[in-house]
């Protein structure tokens, strides 16, 4: 079949206006065409490739609305292991189908999922999505490191065994945030899969880097509610970016997420330091627990990858791309439509290592073609109706 649209957004850039695309029965795209095509299907507004969620929870679905908005991210951080199991097992397999259905009616094709389980298997064997599925390691305990990661690594194995049925099914052990791992389990997660994709929550708050800097901040809050001892810890007088990243290898890929509070030199240190960055991020989140933003002007000044994320229902309200980019648009009116396509496609894509397989209407791929309309109105958020 041929699409056409008022624009095209090939995932890259605007493509000329009339093209046309090809696509064969299976979504496969067969060719560009610059050219009219009589039996081509017109589609009102944008064709776009299918969005990259590259960070979300799906196994907190079950917690939509527990959490109050604009608490902080430290009280935040306290609600969610207090109430996360408040629900039976049937409670939160329902959530996280109608979250994996949502993302799919929303135009996701790929997804970088967080879990601290295996229940997210059922969802990956589905099938109708990309999985790069990051699996956290967590512990500030220097002891119990080695417990910590070997728990991290049962879970990996449950998923490393799924078969694939056709779609990317990947994994790797990741740090959740450098309030929540050690130095030793930092080393520990570097040291399993040299060149494995990383991503990690950073810089959510300023509490993060002021416990770095001096111990200060609202981190001792949080450790001390879970009865961990962190006596062992000594600040390093630096940013938590700058002091974590002294921990891990230079040459595998990182992923930062939120950024929220991130500075300029933090961005330029991690450029100086690491071969492949992407900045993730997740507006109505930040929004949603410390209503701030991250400085997207800094990160774009700074020529940062930047990838676009949902985070969990527990942080949002509802898992949707476009609702993230129009939350950006809003916020940073002179983004052009143009640059935030590109951020939610084929950097998206980049970012999980799968831009082989989607992130760009180009011919082999099977990208996903999601029709986008209302870009123009201002103050009404976009419309998404998936296609291919």
């Amino acid at each position: 079949m041929f699409l056409t649209a008022d624009r095209i957004h090939n995932g890259l850039g605007w493509l000329p206006h009339g093209t046309v695309i090809e696509v064969a029965d299976d979504g496969t795209v067969v060719s560009i065409v610059d050219a009219p095509v009589e039996d081509a299907v017109f589609y009102d507004g944008v064709l776009v490739p299918g969005f990259v969620n590259a960070h979300c929870h799906l196994e907190l679905s079950h917690m939509k609305g527990v959490v109050a908005e604009h608490t902080g991210l430290i009280p935040f951080l306290k609600n969610i292991p207090q109430h996360r199991n408040d629900f039976t097992d049937e409670q939160k397999k329902t959530a996280r189908h109608a979250g994996y259905r949502e993302l799919i009616t929303n135009g996701v094709v790929a997804i970088g999922d967080i879990s601290n389980t295996a229940d997210t298997a059922d969802i990956r064997s589905m099938g109708g999505l990309h999985f790069h599925t990051f699996v956290e390691a967590l512990g500030f305990n220097e002891a119990n490191a080695p417990g910590n990661f070997g728990y991290a690594q049962n879970v990996f194995s449950q998923l490393s065994n799924q078969e694939n049925g056709g779609n990317i099914l990947r994994q790797s052990i990741v740090p959740h945030a450098p309030y929540s791992v050690s130095s030793r389990l930092f080393k520990l997660i570097d040291a399993h899969e040299p060149g494995a994709l990383i991503s990690i929550h950073n810089q959510e708050s300023t509490d993060e880097d002021l416990y770095y800097k001096t111990k200060g901040g609202r981190v001792p809050e949080l450790l001390s509610l879970f009865g961990i001892d962190d006596t062992q810890f000594t600040p390093s007088g630096k940013s938590s970016l700058q002091t974590y990243l002294e921990w891990m290898s230079e040459d595998r890929p990182y992923m930062f997420v939120h950024n929220t509070c991130s500075k300029r030199e933090d961005v330029q240190f991690a450029h100086s330091r690491l071969k492949s960055a992407f900045w993730c991020l997740c507006p109505n989140a930040n929004l949603y627990i410390e209503n701030n933003l991250p400085d997207i002007h800094m990160l774009m000044d700074e020529r940062t990858n930047i990838c676009i994320g949902t985070d969990s229902l527990s942080s949002n309200h509802q898992l949707s791309i476009i609702a993230e980019l129009f939350s950006i648009k809003t916020h940073f009116p002179e983004i052009g439509w143009d640059v935030l396509f590109q951020w939610a496609t084929s950097n998206g894509a980049n970012a999980l290592q799968m831009q082989h397989a989607v992130g760009t209407i180009t011919p082999g791929k099977k990208p996903g073609i999601i029709q986008v309309q209302g870009i123009e109105l201002s103050a009404v958020m976009p419309s998404v109706n998936r296609i291919v």
